[in-house]
């Protein structure tokens, strides 16, 4: 007779339920395994609450009231285009609020124990769920995600300085609105308030927007932001902040001159730190550096048995990342044995503003850093049948290859859409594809995607169309 497991006992606990966490939960339970999911807010996580779905419901709502303002460049008429900010936010919520019930009902369809509370570790094997009786489980997941920077002199309270969690529920539209980070958050932000109306500025302490992205794709959308209306400094540094009852007063130092920047809000984008603290570390070998918990190619920190994942981990702090690290976890513990390590230079990024940015792998300079000798192509969206017909021809695509073997390093672009095409180019990665495959595949027609072969092809003198 098989032996009942104690009420209270699993084979694995997951401590966060966002993207990272409910992922890895799932499919420990499609393998077989007992468990339980801890979450102390919301499942679904910032990502799903706060972040990637949100901003993108907020965003869709902006593209629209764009594409309106300009209907009659379709041979369309829509007089007075207006918007209500209460309604776009309230769409924006209840989006999150059915993905975040998607969540619960697959947690339930897969015999997922969702614990409600706060989590502690209390040494090996052992959680603490606060006003709750403790569980145990020999394998554990800490997937606690992380929070957004707070800068000194900075800290948002909620009506003239925000983080993104305010920036998603605006209770007025700011008329004007400055943005500290240009990142893929800050970005995002200031796409969305622009194309609302916003006088919108940019501080940007890197010497370019976007700075983790190709420089060309950086140039091309900084162009871009500021033919929209946006005012982008890059070299910048904030050196304070004077507040009155209804805006603020910023100063900026770009290039040894001062300015002093007046604005009705302020949202601070600075990057992240990992949700490391009152979970219990301290009760572990787990060590933490910069405020992520330290991990090996499989996710293990310093503590048997103990796994963190997604932004927790450290970089990048994406959620498809989260989510992969979360499998690949959970089936190392099963003992699958096709598993691999993640690689994380086949992660792709996307920034979902206007004009959109997305890129795997290696930039141009990454790549000659690395030894590389390079071939490069290029292809322009107002070359593209498909971008001139949707009236969006702002744009390029770019491709880095190695000369010697023809692997594709990277693939980096800025248009309409790329964000859904950029994923070509990531199978391409995973399958090692060379240029001649990539040459040799048919692109439909009439199609953006047609760009990515063009650009292949220029890389090696064989462009077509342009």
């Amino acid at each position: 007779m098989e032996k009942k497991m104690p009420e209270n006992s699993f084979d694995l606990v997951v401590i966060g339920g966002g993207p990272g966490g409910y992922v890895a939960a799932i499919r420990a339970a499609q393998l077989g395994m007992r468990t339980a999911l801890i979450e102390r807010e919301h499942l679904g996580g910032i990502c799903l609450n706060w972040g990637c779905i949100p901003t993108k419901a907020l965003l869709r709502s902006a593209d629209i009231y764009r594409t309106m303002k300009h209907a009659e460049a379709y041979g369309l008429s829509a007089p007075g285009a207006s918007f209500d900010l209460a309604k776009i936010v309230a769409r924006s919520r209840g989006v999150s609020k059915q993905l975040q019930q998607g969540v619960a009902h697959l947690l339930k369809k897969n015999k997922v124990t969702v614990i409600e509370g706060h989590a502690r570790l209390l040494g090996k094997g052992t959680v603490q769920v606060e006003g709750k009786a403790a569980v145990t489980a020999p394998h554990i997941i800490l997937a606690t995600g992380a929070r957004a920077r707070v800068l000194p002199g900075f800290e948002p309270e909620g009506k003239l300085i925000w983080t993104y969690k305010e920036a998603l529920v605006p209770d007025t539209m700011p008329q004007s609105l400055l943005v500290i980070g240009s990142g893929a958050i800050g970005i995002e932000f200031a796409s969305f308030f622009n194309a609302l109306g916003a006088k919108v500025t940019v501080v940007e302490v890197m010497d370019r927007v976007l700075p983790v992205e190709d420089a060309e794709i950086s140039a091309i959308a900084r162009k871009s932001f500021e033919k929209q209306g946006m005012t982008i400094h890059t070299g910048a540094q904030i050196k304070g902040i004077e507040k009155s009852a209804s805006n603020a007063k910023v100063t900026v130092e770009v290039a040894g001159k001062t300015h002093e920047i007046v604005v009705d809000r302020v949202i601070t984008a600075v990057g992240i730190v990992g949700n490391v603290e009152n979970i219990g570390l301290e009760n572990t070998k787990a060590v933490v550096e910069r405020t992520h918990v330290v991990v090996n190619q499989w996710c293990e920190t310093g503590e048997p048995g103990l796994y963190a994942i997604g932004d927790i981990a450290g970089a990048p702090w994406l959620a498809h990342k989260a989510s992969h690290e979360g499998v690949i976890v959970v089936e190392k513990i099963a003992g699958l044995k096709d598993v691999h390590p993640l690689n994380m230079g086949m992660i792709p990024g996307c920034t979902y503003c206007h004009p959109q940015v997305a890129s795997v792998g290696l930039t141009e300079a990454k790549a000659k850093e690395k030894g590389y000798q390079v071939k490069v192509g290029r292809f322009p969206f107002v070359a593209n049948g498909k971008a001139i017909a949707l009236g969006e021809t702002e744009g390029m695509i770019k491709t880095v290859f190695d000369a010697k073997t023809g692997e594709l390093l990277g693939a980096h672009m800025v248009g309409t859409e790329v964000t859904e095409m950029i994923q070509g180019y990531t199978i391409a990665k995973t399958l090692e594809t060379t240029e001649a495959d990539l040459m040799h595949t048919v692109f439909p027609h009439p199609t953006l995607s047609e760009m990515m072969h063009e650009s292949v092809l220029d890389a090696y003198g064989r462009a077509v169309h342009f």
